[in-house]
């Protein structure tokens, strides 16, 4: 990780730099569920979301990354936190992504939730996958053709978790 790089919440001021960030992963539609039309509005909306707590990483005041922290479920589950993490292409290999995953680790601990769960991570994202389990994660779930990859097809999203 660069030594610079450090995270804060995010802030409606940082808008356009999320976008940034969500647009091309969006767009390309090979690691998320979501439409491949969201607009910029529904895009963000959803990763700042009121039910989240929305972090951005940032080095020499460039947006780099941004990860989201909530509840995985309410109620009973509400003690399992679940996150989405995206990171700019031109930040790919610098260690952001794995920060963010260990800063989303402590700050789950510190807001006391017993575990994290991630879940729907599509098995073709091979560097998220293999980041994840480095990270402690295991995966205790796979959903077979559960992902229509835009270049694959079919492919099988996995259930990862972690006990904090």
């Amino acid at each position: 990780m660069s030594p610079d790089l450090s995270l804060r919440p995010a802030t409606p001021a940082d808008a356009d730099a999320v976008w940034a960030i969500l647009e091309p992963t969006i767009r390309a539609g090979e690691t998320y569920a979501l439409p491949r039309d969201l607009p910029r509005e529904a895009a963000i909306a959803y990763w700042l979301g009121a039910d989240r707590e929305t972090f951005v990483a940032e080095s020499g005041g460039e947006i780099l990354g941004t990860y989201y922290l909530r509840a995985n479920q309410p109620g009973g589950g509400a003690h399992v936190a679940n996150c989405g993490f995206m990171t700019a292409s031109a930040a790919a290999g610098r260690g952001v992504a794995r920060a963010m995953c260990a800063h989303a680790l402590d700050h789950a601990r510190a807001r006391g939730f017993r575990a994290m769960q991630f879940n729907f991570v599509v098995s073709t994202n091979e560097r998220a996958v293999r980041l994840w389990r480095g990270l402690g994660f295991e995966i205790v779930g796979r959903l077979p053709g559960a992902f229509d990859h835009p270049v694959h097809g079919e492919v099988d999203a996995l259930v990862m978790f972690q006990r904090l």
